[in-house]
């Protein structure tokens, strides 16, 4: 595994952090099928690692005891067959939120952070949804309370959903720099945050979404591998997650 790489500072630590997050929500999402697949019930005990580079490994634990990181939950595979796959899903999910945690504030405590460091990372940490409501869709919920440094410009910068007789274009969207003034902050009260369904990041004005007409996610065309070229030419967008189920269901 990736054990020699130690971050130490808060900065570092949330680095890495943010990297392997994005490494384990790509395999409940965009990579799902290949995920499922690897996780096979008639193998040894598998565990799933986000990795410092955003990608994902399924594997055996460490041999060494103790490891040099903590461990995520041993034999995730052997209840994919018994549950049902959004299930299975959000168990994977929830135990692996609790991994990052582990991982993050154990390099916390080897490099001796103090209180206040702790408390910042932990910050830093909590106002990025969890990988269980990127999974299951929760994390356009709202928010309040949490202080956000960009607060004044959620409100510019989200896509808007709109009504079923919008064109195709509003549906995907090349997003643009608006040249309106920022808008009153209760608009953040109306609209939760638009964050990628894939990644989990929040939306920038100069990237390219799609949104899912199945789920109605909004995803970063890089992260579901579709440019605005070839999306002209779809007229009804499913992403990868519900694409496979779909094909599991047939």
């Amino acid at each position: 595994m990736d054990g020699a790489y130690n971050p130490r500072t808060v900065e570092e630590v949330f680095r890495d952090f943010k990297s392997r997050r994005a490494g384990m929500i790509k395999a409940l999402t965009t990579d799902v099928e290949e995920f499922f697949q690897q996780c096979d019930p008639d193998k040894e005990n598998l565990c799933l690692y986000g990795l410092p580079n955003e990608q994902w490994e399924v594997t055996l634990p460490a041999e060494e005891v103790p490891p040099e990181l903590p461990e995520p939950a041993l034999g995730i595979n052997f209840a994919r067959d018994g549950m049902q796959d959004k299930d299975w899903l959000s168990l994977v999910a929830v135990h692996s939120d609790a991994w990052l945690l582990s991982v993050a504030f154990y390099f916390g405590a080897r490099f001796g952070f103090d209180k206040t460091e702790r408390k910042r990372l932990f910050s830093m940490i909590n106002d990025l949804p969890t990988i269980y409501e990127v999974v299951n869709g929760k994390d356009k919920v709202s928010t309040q309370g949490n202080n956000h440094s960009n607060s004044k410009h959620k409100s510019n910068s989200k896509p808007q959903r709109g009504s079923e007789s919008q064109s195709k274009s509003s549906k995907i969207m090349l997003q643009k720099e608006e040249d309106e003034g920022l808008q009153e902050e209760d608009d953040e009260d109306e609209h939760g945050d638009a964050l990628c369904g894939a990644c989990g990041e929040n939306y920038a004005s100069d990237e390219f979404w799609i949104c899912c007409d199945a789920c109605e996610k909004w995803f970063h065309g890089k992260c579901v591998k579709i440019t605005p070229a070839r999306a002209e030419h779809i007229k009804q967008y499913k992403c990868p997650s519900c694409s496979n189920k779909r094909a599991r269901s047939s």
